[in-house]
């Protein structure tokens, strides 16, 4: 496991920000206070995105929402969310990614892979089992291990590249 620290905060105004989202169809239960979309579906809550074949969200008794994104088949799910006070994006890619409003993270399991782009350009890359993306602490947990069907570790790896900081573009 790997915890690598992240330079800045997401946005914080996005915290506050509703879920916007749109799909082909909803089947929303009331009652359980649960969404599905499907086909197509984009979620923007601020500066965050999110999209998927599949996206349900759900609201607990306190009002914290909680989402989760499926792909199309043979795709993954997409994240992506403008860092504060900085030109930065952590854009990231997983076979399912959950969104926990109460510990206000994200969560990208099964061939997860996230990119930090200053400005436009592409500098840090992380890729694992499980990606834990925490607006709150500043870290990424990174969890290589690949369970195997006794369900212990098989030996997974994380990969990262980290491009140096360049004093240039630090000072602008």
């Amino acid at each position: 496991m790997a915890c690598v620290p992240a330079a800045a905060y997401a946005e914080k105004a996005d915290r506050d920000k509703p879920f916007n989202i749109e799909a082909d169809s909803l089947v929303h239960d009331e009652l359980k206070q649960i969404s599905v979309f499907k086909g197509r579906a984009v979620l923007t809550k601020g500066s965050m995105q999110m999209r998927g074949d599949r996206i349900e969200i759900r609201q607990d008794p306190d009002g914290y929402q909680f989402g989760l994104i499926l792909p199309e088949p043979n795709k993954r799910s997409f994240f992506r969310q403008k860092r504060e006070g900085v030109d930065e994006f952590i854009e990231g890619e997983a076979l399912r990614i959950d969104y926990d409003g109460r510990a206000d993270q994200v969560i990208l399991n099964d061939q997860a892979e996230v990119r930090r782009y200053r400005g436009a350009v592409l500098a840090d890359q992380w890729a694992g089992k499980r990606i834990v993306y925490n607006n709150l602490s500043e870290l990424f947990t990174i969890d290589g291990q690949k369970a195997g069907e006794t369900g212990k570790p098989t030996g997974g790896r994380v990969r990262a590249t980290l491009a140096p900081r360049s004093t240039t573009t630090d000072n602008k």
